[in-house]
């Protein structure tokens, strides 16, 4: 069983934060309130946390500000601003900061545990790759990481493997029996719009296939060796849109 969710819900409203807390945790996660932005950041530096919940408007620190503060602490933190003032221009700057949504109050609850159930989920990713070596060091790395990992040392075989479940693609561009851009139009044959990241060790001679692959849509090309942090941000970053359209 996946460990809780834990969530922190920040609003200068008691009864709002009351209310929320007690919902969350019939729903089996584990929340928790502050009533303003110092506290708040105050339970960030003291513990982790999957997600923020917090107000916009609130005296001493408005959400927008608490989430700048945050963002040094944890970057990564996912983060849903509430108001009731759908255009204020606090919204706009939430948005730009990075927040995953801004929901309106009164707040549709459905839509919101609808998002916390994919928060739960794990990244599901397919690295398609030839090499052996590099496709299970790079899966156990991945693995170790949280992420749900299916390595694919047969490109023929990728129409078999993919399925509604898998989140992201990883597609090495040289591959022995075919090459990436070929791969790339099966794969959108199936899946339009699924995430798939090239990667090549050999930039010049791969530049044209690239450049192909990126006009049917390919999301980015990462350049062997690549630092694993540099992997897990393009990830977070799929990760963070695939969130951002549960509210659209």
């Amino acid at each position: 069983m996946k460990d809780k969710l834990h969530i922190l819900v920040v609003d200068d409203d008691r009864r709002m934060v009351k209310t929320l807390v007690d919902i969350l945790r019939i729903k089996n996660y584990g929340a928790e309130a502050a009533y303003s932005g110092t506290e708040a950041l105050n339970k960030v530096k003291k513990g982790y946390f999957n997600c923020l919940l917090t107000d916009i408007k609130m005296r001493e620190m408005n959400g927008v500000e608490l989430y700048k503060a945050i963002k040094k602490l944890q970057p990564d933190l996912p983060v849903v601003l509430m108001t009731a003032y759908s255009t204020d221009k606090l919204v706009k700057e939430g948005l730009a900061e990075g927040a995953i949504a801004t929901l309106t109050k009164p707040l549709d609850i459905n839509l919101l545990l609808s998002f916390f159930s994919s928060l739960r989920s794990e990244l599901s990713i397919v690295i398609v790759d030839d090499d052996l070596k590099f496709c299970r060091s790079l899966g156990d790395i991945l693995r170790k990481r949280g992420f749900t990992v299916t390595e694919v040392p047969d490109p023929h075989s990728i129409a078999e493997i993919l399925n509604p479940d898998v989140q992201v693609v990883l597609l090495d561009m040289k591959l022995n029996s075919t090459n990436g851009v070929e791969v790339l139009k099966e794969i959108r044959n199936q899946y339009p719009q699924l995430p798939v990241i090239l990667v090549t060790g050999y930039r010049e001679e791969m530049a044209k296939a690239i450049e192909a692959a990126l006009k049917i849509n390919a999301y980015t090309c990462l350049y062997k060796p690549f630092e694993i942090e540099e992997l897990l941000q393009v990830l977070n970053e799929i990760h963070r849109q695939k969130l951002s359209r549960i509210f659209k």
